[in-house]
């Protein structure tokens, strides 16, 4: 987890590593940063997923952001590298 504070500006991210013969980290993530966002009272946050599985194209083929709801309605921006 990690809290990034910045002026007025709080930032709210979740990372997760992606290896193999385990199940794909969203959903766990989502629900993990989910109870973070809601300690500090945002509304938004950011899931980063690193995925170290074997025989992965290149960072940046397989680097991509999509948005996506957690559990509890909040606005999350999913980081796949």
């Amino acid at each position: 987890d990690l809290c990034l504070r910045y002026g007025a500006v709080t930032l709210g991210m979740e990372l997760k590593v992606w290896r193999d013969h385990e199940a794909d980290p969203l959903v766990e993530g989502l629900v993990q940063l989910d109870g973070y966002l809601a300690g500090l009272g945002l509304g938004s946050g950011w899931l980063v997923i690193f995925d170290r599985r074997s025989n992965q194209p290149s960072i940046a083929e397989r680097t991509a952001c999509q948005t996506a709801t957690s559990p509890q309605g909040r606005a999350i921006a999913v980081i796949r590298a």
